[in-house]
Parts: structure tokens; sequence; C-alpha cells
């Protein structure tokens, strides 16, 4: 059964997370990456489980990295190995620990913008400059800006990789992750991959790790099964940066909820047959976003993405300004992310978060047209 159908709006609007909290009850909100769906049933088996019996105590043991492992072969023929593998509190945090391993404290991050706007934010609140190296008109890596970012970054520099790529849905294939690897090495810059969507894709999905012994990723099943307000999330070390995982501090590893682990863990061991009719419903959402926006809204560019469940809608015809998810905020009453955090190429742009109901994504756009 599709996931993304059995909720209605009045059951989601009884949540208190930050997607249906954030704005007046009048506003619809399809922005942050939240999704309108009930647990998948083992996960929340495991959960519920864990509190009947009090096991709320702290994490031990790599049950989580070895269903990743098992999750990796199955889905991607990946051998992940499970002695290189840490626990971290979240993604973003995992990604600030790697950039500790790797590079001195005030050396430049590159990344291809337009990107997820934390990138910004983590990189500048440890007092490091970004480097943007822009996507290029098909939102894919720009080879050419990306030897020239990694020129003015300099040596010792990092590469934080968006795998698949938020808000476009880009998914990386095997030759441009290769070519990623071989130019960050003739450069001496260290990459950080962020695979926190790989479990949600359409085209296949390549890990970094798979083509790069010394780069450093982190994944986690929050994103593909809804568990952001249960932190967990693993970092993984090719065979060459093990030693530099294994510097890590002890004490990154308290961050991690044991809960939220057991939910993870349950997730990727159990949660497969949930996944793949999550996968059909948003395959079936991004089709009927395309035909929406062609009957509606025709002067919105939007090529449906390999990957995530965003859509990355271009409305610079609109004659909106740089920032038209203002302007559907305030006349349409329907809350999408402005494209202006994500870096240069946002302007204009906005991103909507497809994870939710048929009927929510035609009401979206049914606000969005009423502008006009």
């Amino acid at each position: 059964m599709n996931p993304l159908r059995q909720l209605t709006l009045d059951q989601l609007r009884r949540r208190t997370s930050m997607k249906w909290r954030y704005y007046p009850e009048d506003v619809l909100p399809v922005w942050v990456a939240e999704m309108d769906v009930p647990l998948a049933e083992p996960v929340a088996r495991a959960i519920t489980d864990a509190v009947a019996i009090g096991d709320t105590g702290y994490p031990n043991g790599t049950a989580y990295a070895e269903a990743l492992a098992e999750f990796a072969k199955k889905r991607w023929d990946w051998a992940q190995a499970v002695e290189r593998t840490a626990i971290v509190p979240d993604v973003m945090l995992g990604v600030v620990e790697m950039f500790r391993l790797v590079s001195h404290r005030d050396a430049p991050v590159v990344v291809n913008c337009p990107v997820y706007p934390p990138f910004y934010h983590f990189v500048e609140s440890l007092g490091r400059s970004v480097v943007e190296a822009p996507l290029n008109a098909s939102w894919r890596i720009d080879f050419a800006a990306l030897q020239d970012a990694f020129r003015r970054a300099g040596e010792g520099s990092v590469y934080l990789l968006c795998n698949p790529h938020n808000p476009t849905g880009t998914v990386h294939t095997a030759a441009e992750l290769a070519e990623v690897a071989a130019l960050a090495r003739s450069h001496r810059v260290r990459v950080v991959a962020d695979e926190i969507h790989a479990p949600i894709t359409t085209a296949e999905f390549v890990p970094y790790l798979s083509v790069a012994d010394d780069g450093l990723s982190l994944m986690s099943s929050s994103k593909a099964w809804n568990l952001a307000g249960l932190k967990a999330a693993l970092a993984i070390a090719g065979p060459d940066a093990a030693d530099d995982l294994a510097r890590l501090p002890e004490e990154v590893s308290h961050g991690p909820s044991h809960v939220g682990i057991l939910a993870h863990t349950a997730a990727l061991r159990d949660g497969g047959d949930w996944l793949d009719a999550l996968l059909a419903g948003l395959d079936e959402n991004r089709q009927l976003l395309a035909d929406l926006l062609a009957a509606e809204l025709p002067a919105v560019r939007y090529t449906p993405g390999q990957g995530t469940y965003l859509a990355w809608l271009d409305c610079r015809e609109l004659g909106l300004g740089d920032d038209p998810a203002k302007v559907f905020l305030q006349r349409g009453r329907v809350a999408l992310n402005s494209g202006i955090p994500f870096g240069t190429g946002g302007k204009g742009f906005v991103r909507m978060n497809l994870a939710t109901s048929p009927e929510i994504i035609t009401e979206a756009v049914r606000r969005m047209a009423s502008v006009f």
C-alpha cells in the first residue's frame, strides 16, 4: 500500500513537528524534508518493543552498520565494511566531524551549488569559507567548474559532495564519481559525501566509496523512512581513510539515540517492502506534479529528479522576483523552500516536497496558481 496515501490532512495537522507547526494553520506546508507517511510497521514495532521493556539506555554494538551493509549489498551490490564505520548523531554533525579529521581548522569547503542550505550554515559556523562549484545547466557536475574550485580552495581543502544531489535530485553516475575522485586526488582535496538520500532513487545509486578508497561517507535511514526525530547516522570510511575515521573521538558516538539506532536498524533490515511502495508512490507524484504544472503553471520549468523526494522548480518566468516562495506564501498560503539559501543559481527557484498525498500536491499547485 502506498504510504503517501494513508494519512488525511486532518491527521497530519495533529503532528507537532516543524513541518506542521512552523507556519499558521491556514498555510499548506510542502517545504521541509519531512514525509507525510505513517511509520513503517517494522520501525514502529522496534520502537514500541523497546519502550515496553524500558530499553532506553545507551547505544551499543554494530547492528546498525551490519543492517546497512546487508541493505547496501542487496540494493547497490556494494560491500560496505562494518569495521570501517562509526556511529554519529546525524549526517550533518557527522560531516563536521569528518572535516575535523581530514583538514585543518580553516580549510575551505567546496560545494556544488545550488545545494542544501545547511552545507553553508555548518561550514560557516566552523569559521570556514565555502567555495562554490556550480552545477551545469542539466544539474550535473561541471568538471571545469569543479577543477577551478579546487584550485581556488587549495591543497588540504575538502569537497562536500551531495549524492544524490539536494535539491535537484541528480543521481551521480559511476563515471562521474570516478572523475570526482581522480580530480580530488590530483588537487590533494579530501572528499566527504553526504549520501543521506541514497535509498530514494529511480536511477542506479552508486556509493562514492565504491569508486574511491580515500573517501568518507555519511549515511542514515532518516530520509527514506522519515526518522529525522530519531537521531542516528553512520560515518563510513574507504580503505585508505580507515586511519582517519579511527581518530574520531569516542564521545561523538554518545550523541545518537539508542532508540533511534533501533529504529534505523529495523528500517534497513525489515523495511524494504515499505520503501518499495514509497518509491512507487513518489514516481506517481513526480508525474502528477509535471501534469499539474503543465496545466496550471506552464511557465514553471520542472524536470523530475532521479533521486530524493524533492522537486526543484524554476519559477523565473513567472515574474515574481528572486524569491517566488515568499510570494506563494503571502498570496497563496502555500509554504515552499526559497531557492535563495541554496546558493548561487537558486534565485527564482523554489523547492517542493513531494513526499505527501496526491491531494496535497494538487492543492499546493492550485494555491500557487491562485497567485495569478
